[in-house]
């Protein structure tokens, strides 16, 4: 039962309390760049969640397999970062033959996943709170819905501002990031949730 419990209490706190976009500040290139249409908020929060996932999945055996026992435990940004790198390169080859469109609208953001220092920093994050395999795959998950629930968000509220009367000097990117104060406020709320 208590697995259960530190499960839960990580899930929820990294989707809500410890958000990597709108608690930590890590992910805010896509953040802002994919959030104009919700379409292609949804594409790119399930490109990261299952990127994140993933490279949980796979980093933690190599961390505690290969480098910890070895005495490399230094190379695991170097081993980390190629592994993200290849997953990415495997999602960008699917949706590109599956889902054109959606890799059409994605863009460069696609391929800058691998340099998105919240799939990085959730893989270290992992080792570093000394989580289990289960731990981390969660924490992963969790992170990537955290992420996907900020976008999405905001992603409605940029359409939404997209049909109001805003003065010339805050229109585009300045309304951009008023707007993701205000919804990084709403976030705000959650943070006594778990103690």
């Amino acid at each position: 039962m208590e697995l259960w419990k530190s499960i839960a209490v990580i899930l929820v706190g990294s989707i809500f309390v410890d958000n990597f976009v709108l608690s930590k500040f890590l992910g805010c290139c896509p953040f802002l760049g994919v959030s104009k249409k919700t379409s292609s908020a949804l594409g790119m929060s399930g490109a990261v969640t299952f990127v994140m996932t993933l490279s949980a999945a796979v980093t933690w055996p190599i961390f505690h397999y290969i480098l910890d026992p070895f005495g490399m435990s230094y190379l695991k940004i170097i081993a980390f970062i190629l592994i993200i790198a290849t997953l990415v390169q495997v999602v960008e080859i699917v949706l590109k033959r599956v889902l054109p469109s959606l890799y059409a609208s994605l863009g460069v953001y696609l391929p800058l996943i691998t340099t998105n220092c919240a799939v990085l920093g959730v893989t270290i994050l992992n080792i570093d709170n000394n989580y289990g395999f289960i731990e981390s795959i969660v924490n992963a998950f969790g992170a990537g819905i955290g992420f996907s629930v900020a976008l999405v968000m905001f992603s409605g509220v940029r359409e939404k501002l997209e049909t109001c009367d805003i003065p010339k000097a805050f229109r585009g990117i300045p309304s951009a990031l008023i707007a993701a104060s205000i919804v990084s406020l709403s976030f705000a709320g959650f943070a006594g949730l778990i103690g």
